[in-house]
């Protein structure tokens, strides 16, 4: 009984756990975190995580990153794929190409991109109640 709880713990901090590279760091390479990701420092090369990224001010990524959200107030060159939302803060500078869910953009960014959105798609023909209108020379009830 108690083996359990414990192990739920260890899940929970696990999930809720955010990684930060603190400004001044700079990798190069592949990155790949199943947690949060905070980055003030510098990223060049392929970021991959499941979590929320936020790039702060002073934050730099040049390269590939795919993931759920994002949320940029610094840098960013080169291919960026979520299947959540962007947003972008006024200080963000955002190039190269983006496919993504939804989009936030504050004015002053800078989005000069490729872009696709890969959201649903409504369809407005597919109603389960469409009105049919009469034909010409035909009465109405």
């Amino acid at each position: 009984m108690f083996s359990e709880n414990k192990k739920d713990k260890t899940s929970l901090e696990l999930t809720s756990s955010q990684n930060v590279i603190s400004k001044g760091t700079k990798i190069v390479g592949d990155l790949t975190s199943e947690g949060d990701l905070r980055i003030d420092g510098t990223i060049e090369g392929n970021l991959r995580t499941p979590g929320k990224v936020v790039v702060g001010k002073t934050g730099y990524i040049k390269g590939t990153l795919s993931g759920t959200d994002a949320h940029f107030e610094g840098k960013f060159s080169g291919k960026l794929s979520l299947s959540g939302t962007l947003t972008l803060k006024s200080t963000a500078h955002i190039e190269g190409e983006v496919v993504l869910g939804k989009l936030e953009v504050e004015p002053g960014a800078t989005f000069n991109v490729t872009c696709a959105m890969k959201g649903a798609v409504k369809d407005f023909n597919s109603r389960s109640e469409q009105k049919e209108l009469p034909k010409s020379g035909q009465e109405t009830a």
